[in-house]
């Protein structure tokens, strides 16, 4: 018989993976002093841009030496800006065990077409970063968000190193602690940990990497939205507000709107607190039940973010369409949105975790999980 249908629902269903929940108790009534209408140019635009720059730095902790800036594109752009305006200098390596990042693999070798060394680990595993040489220019995400698994720290970082070290960590920032001594650009997008809107992205840069950018001009052409020098000195405007196109004032504000909450709450211990809360909530199931496990196969490595699960049952016959019915059944009774396994990932599901979910949210989750894991398993045993 299925399992009985679980008193208890989620307040909020919203589990995706990105674009993120809404900080708790959001309204729309929240943006009203956006500057709509108004230049980002002017100077309310210019104060709002600069105070997303620099709360962004008091949050996370950024060094006072580090530029931080806004671009286009979202964490794609500030990745591609990083990669296209300072990769070629010297050998790379490019690290790989997602998606994502097998996305900058396909960037480096095939459109800048650059002879890097490609270090690659399957889902659920992460590479050795001991094998890896920081002498080279190093590509990777902090946290892979399609795969679950994580850096664990910066260990392996030396302090002292000839390359620079450039860090995808969109699913990362605000939820994790950041070595930035180990690290020379940092990315991330607002739509992740802070729930922010999409379209946006951020670029933190080391002293080193400026340095590099002052003293390195790549052999190809760069695009309008890619030049962060003017004259070969960095173009210092982009890191205090000036972007290089125009922003949406009003996703702005959100992304203000989400900053002040986390300091409210007591800033990034705060938010790391909270996520690592929502990841325990699902681990501790996981842990109790034999037909599900976390994808991501080395403890100290699984995200407090996007916790990707997989299904283990024999009585399983098609683990993509169960998976997929599973996220169906869950969807359809409003209990959670958009937690499917990524498209390139093993099959499963997907539960974002992030500081913007309430914990009591991801616990009420999980009994449903067991309900339509049931459910399914019934359909399929009666459809045999």
């Amino acid at each position: 018989m299925v399992t009985a249908t679980p008193a208890t629902r989620p307040v909020n269903p919203r589990f995706s993976s990105g674009p993120c929940a809404k900080l708790p108790d959001f309204s729309l009534d929240m943006l009203a002093d956006a500057a709509l209408g108004r230049s980002h140019r002017a100077a309310i635009g210019k104060a709002k841009l600069k105070a997303a720059i620099e709360t962004t730095r008091e949050i996370l902790g950024v060094p006072a030496d580090y530029r931080i800036g806004i671009v286009p594109a979202s964490d794609t752009g500030a990745v591609e800006m990083a990669m296209w305006s300072m990769l070629g200098a010297r050998g790379v390596e490019m690290l790989a065990w997602e998606s994502f990042g097998a996305g900058w693999v396909t960037d480096v070798v095939k459109q800048l077409k650059l002879d890097a060394t490609v270090r690659e680990a399957p889902y659920g595993e992460i590479v050795d970063f001991g094998a890896v040489d920081f002498d080279k220019d190093v590509v990777f995400t902090w946290n892979g968000t399609t795969s679950g698994v994580r850096v664990a720290d910066g260990d392996a970082i030396p302090a002292e190193r000839a390359g620079l070290t450039i860090c995808d960590a969109t699913s990362a920032a605000f939820a994790m602690d950041l070595p930035w001594d180990k690290l020379d650009v940092v990315t991330f997008s607002w739509q992740k940990v802070m729930g922010g809107e999409g379209a946006h992205g951020m670029l933190i840069l080391s002293p080193r990497a400026v340095e590099r950018l002052e003293s390195y001009s790549p052999a190809w052409p760069l695009p309008k939205i890619f030049r962060m020098t003017k004259g070969g000195k960095l173009n210092e405007g982009i890191f205090e507000g000036a972007t290089i196109n125009t922003p949406s004032m009003l996703a702005v504000e959100d992304y203000l709107v989400a900053l002040d909450w986390a300091k409210s709450i007591g800033g990034l211990p705060k938010l790391i607190e909270r996520s690592t809360a929502n990841f325990r909530a699902v681990q501790d199931f996981v842990d109790t039940r034999p037909w599900i496990e976390n994808l991501a196969v080395d403890p100290a490595t699984r995200s407090n973010t996007s916790v990707c699960l997989k299904f283990d049952d024999a009585r399983i016959k098609d683990g993509a369409a169960f998976a997929k019915a599973v996220a169906k059944r869950l969807e359809k009774e409003g209990v959670a949105y958009d937690i499917g396994a990524y498209r390139d990932a093993p099959a499963g599901l997907r539960i974002w975790c992030g500081a913007t979910v309430e914990t009591a949210d991801v616990a009420a989750l999980m009994p449903w999980i067991e309900w339509a894991f049931e459910a399914e398993i019934e359909a399929q045993t009666a459809a045999a």
